[in-house]
């Protein structure tokens, strides 16, 4: 992860006023806010955090410096702990309120350098930006979105509430406008450089492959799990004659052969040691297309006008 030092000049003088890459007068995309559900409970919490920005921006225009107690907080670390709460426990955990005890400071202390939860969430979804890292374009278009797949893969397995808000904005931070500049260099020579539709059309089946992938890989962990509890009392050659019950039931219906087969077989298509494989099957198919839909692109010219291929 890039540290604010790295991305924003002298950390100190910018952590001071609570200026980086950020700020209003750098960072060009409005924050829309974000729509969530709110009991009466959190409604208030809002309210009162809304309070507390406010107070803590109005000292900040004045040029007002944080009290020392709290200079010694960074917002790498208010994001890298509200990552953590985000990953044990869902992004409904999260409060300035919540991070404040987590990183030992008190809630106003955040606002001088994180203006608003809605701020604090593209954080987070910036420094998620930054493990991705899509790499520097090598020439090979093919072996780059293979990278760019299995890195997102990696990130958003470890941040699965991340899946729900990453890529669907304008870019969130400087790391995720860096990875979308390098997403386009990637097309570079293919043609499709030349056509936005295309080039989008391209990294978004990749990203719901890649996201699809995420979230049915949940879906497995989770049954797994529901399934290991089911059979925690159970003998193996108990588990054996219950898995053959249902091998013998498919096989006597005559209904479903295939289905039969496949129980027959033994292959379990959910089997958590072909995850990689299956996932790499899944994108092979994916860019599979995306390399015939660039060659159909590459021969359109040459088709459409055939007085000028004479």
């Amino acid at each position: 992860m890039r540290t604010e030092g790295e991305m924003g000049g002298a950390p100190a003088a910018n952590e001071a006023h609570g200026t980086d890459e950020y700020d209003e007068d750098q960072w060009p995309f409005f924050r829309y806010p974000r729509q969530h559900p709110h009991s009466g409970r959190a409604s208030r919490e809002t309210a009162r955090e809304e309070r507390i920005a406010g107070h803590v921006q109005r000292h900040r225009a004045r040029g007002t410096q944080p009290p020392r107690r709290d200079r010694g907080l960074s917002r790498d670390e208010i994001v890298r702990a509200a990552i953590a709460v985000a990953d044990a426990e869902g992004l409904e955990a999260i409060s300035m309120r919540r991070i404040a005890r987590e990183v030992g400071a008190g809630a106003m202390s955040l606002y001088w350098y994180v203006a608003s939860k809605e701020e604090l969430l593209d954080r987070m979804l910036d420094a998620i930006e930054a493990e991705i890292e899509v790499p520097e374009p090598t020439g090979d278009w093919r072996a780059d979105l293979n990278v760019f797949a299995h890195r997102t893969r990696a990130a958003l397995t470890r941040h699965r509430w991340a899946v729900e808000f990453i890529g669907s904005r304008p870019p969130s931070g400087p790391n995720d406008v860096r990875n979308l500049e390098r997403l386009l260099r990637l097309m570079d020579g293919t043609g499709a450089e030349f056509d936005v539709r295309l080039a989008f059309g391209i990294f978004n089946t990749v990203a719901t492959c890649v996201m699809g992938a995420v979230m049915r890989e949940a879906q497995e962990m989770r049954f797994q799990r529901e399934q290991e509890r089911a059979e925690a009392n159970l003998t193996p050659e108990e588990i054996e004659a219950l898995h053959e019950r249902y091998r013998e039931w498919f096989a006597a219906a005559g209904d479903f052969p295939h289905v039969a087969r496949l129980m027959e077989s033994g292959v379990d298509p959910d089997d958590p040691n072909t995850r990689e494989e299956r996932f790499q099957f899944s994108l092979d198919c994916v860019l599979d297309g995306i390399a015939a839909r660039l060659a159909a692109s590459r021969a359109e010219p040459a088709t459409a006008d055939p007085e000028r291929a004479t």
